[in-house]
């Protein structure tokens, strides 16, 4: 007796793997960021994370300037091609460059020295999850995550192999300068309590 053996095909769906052309490729207006190939949409950010962004930006700005320092700081959109290659783009909120040979026009080549995301509900499992890896990865010295709704500050300093949790009234140390902290009671916060309207 011969018995009927009906093989089931399994269909494979494979992943696209994107590029630095991909991303340049966006309608204008559209952003997007890359980590190994993959693509991920960018959200336009809200009131609460323009404010936490522009504060920081001015302070660690003047800090630099104040002691004639070489590094640069920028804020997102700026383009960081993180791993020097083209399947790994990303826009950090903030980003500090101390090797200036990183820099070209069109943005920064390699790791960065200091970076800084501010979380919102949608991006906590790329900040938390696929940025820290990608940042630790690639030579960042040390990572901030920002969480306005909780009012907290992670930071990864990957030289030291350290995590730590700050609020907002902890004066935070800059793990990259050996005298500069940030100090979020000092920024104007009247806009941090806005209600979220939907």
């Amino acid at each position: 007796m011969q018995e009927n053996v009906v093989r089931k095909e399994c269909m494979k769906t494979e992943k696209r793997v994107y590029t630095i052309k991909d991303i340049e490729a966006l309608p204008e207006g559209e952003r997007a960021e890359l980590i190994d190939g993959e693509m991920f949409r960018m959200d336009s950010p809200d009131l609460v994370h323009q404010e936490i962004l522009g504060e920081l930006y001015i302070v660690v700005r003047q800090y630099i300037r104040s002691r004639g320092g070489k590094c640069k700081v920028y804020f997102s959109p700026f383009a960081v091609y993180i791993n020097n290659d083209v399947y790994n783009y990303v826009e950090p909120d903030l980003l500090v460059i101390c090797d200036v040979d990183k820099l070209d026009r069109k943005g920064c080549h390699g790791a960065p020295d200091w970076l800084v995301e501010i979380v919102s509900p949608g991006s906590k499992k790329m900040d938390y999850v696929r940025k820290l890896f990608k940042y630790r990865t690639s030579g960042v010295q040390v990572y901030w995550i920002i969480d306005p709704m909780k009012k907290m500050v992670k930071v990864y300093d990957f030289n030291r192999d350290t995590e730590t949790d700050y609020t907002f009234t902890d004066e935070i140390p800059v793990g990259i300068y050996e005298d500069f902290a940030i100090d979020f009671t000092a920024f104007d916060q009247s806009y941090w309590e806005w209600p979220i309207k939907g």
